[in-house]
């Protein structure tokens, strides 16, 4: 079952029961940088259209962070792809768009095989992290809270609607934000433009993700 980032006819999965709660948003994440610390895991990312680093904020979303962290070091990113592509010519939403571009874990490997991978983890609000949906942010894709296993995002540009509160998700608990890409926006540009299976986001070839691993931290 896919992880869309939205609630929108024809991108939302059937999972779609949606349930509010959280604290209220705060600004604490307006400044926030990444920067290699003993919080701070850099991951290098490589696919075929070249390398992504993203420094992983285990301090700010600890419960992200690790999730993310173990699909890395079991291999299980190696061989996916990204396989959407958000931007003004593929949006179908004219309310609140977004530009994305969102990526999944090779099939049939490791736990749950056949499925999402390890069990789905609890959503660390915005609000909570400070870790705002800026240019470059990376975040998981869920379709209910605390449902997010292994499919993430990367936004290209701002996305405010994304955080605690915003409206691109009718729940309004936003998505959890984790990391920054800190090398290869380049290539994350690349990606969201390469060519879409007509009158939808996919990505048609999908871009392959060859390997992901620990650089330094953690």
């Amino acid at each position: 079952m896919k992880a869309w980032l939205i609630g929108s006819v024809g991108i939302m999965t059937a999972a779609a029961a949606m349930t509010a709660g959280g604290a209220g948003p705060t600004a604490t994440g307006a400044d926030w940088r990444p920067q290699e610390s003993p919080g701070t895991v850099i991951v290098m990312m490589e696919t075929d259209r070249g390398v992504i680093e993203i420094a992983v904020d285990a301090a700010q979303a600890p419960v992200t962070a690790q999730n993310f962290l173990r699909y890395v070091d079991g291999g299980l990113y190696d061989g996916g792809v990204f396989h959407r592509a958000v931007r003004p010519n593929t949006e179908s939403r004219t309310d609140y768009p977004i530009e994305v571009i969102q990526a999944q874990r090779a099939r049939g490997r490791g736990q749950g095989r056949g499925r999402g991978g390890f069990a789905p983890i609890p959503l660390e609000r915005t609000s909570v992290t400070g870790i705002l949906h800026r240019d470059g942010v990376v975040s998981m894709a869920r379709s209910s809270p605390d449902s997010a296993t292994n499919e993430f995002f990367v936004c290209i540009g701002d996305q405010p609607e994304l955080d605690f509160g915003g409206s691109r998700n009718a729940d309004g608990q936003g998505f959890a934000a984790f990391g920054r890409v800190v090398a290869g926006m380049d290539v994350i540009r690349a990606i969201q433009a390469a060519p879409v299976r007509e009158g939808t986001q996919t990505l048609d070839p999908p871009i392959a993700i060859t390997r992901a691993a620990r650089k330094s931290g953690g």
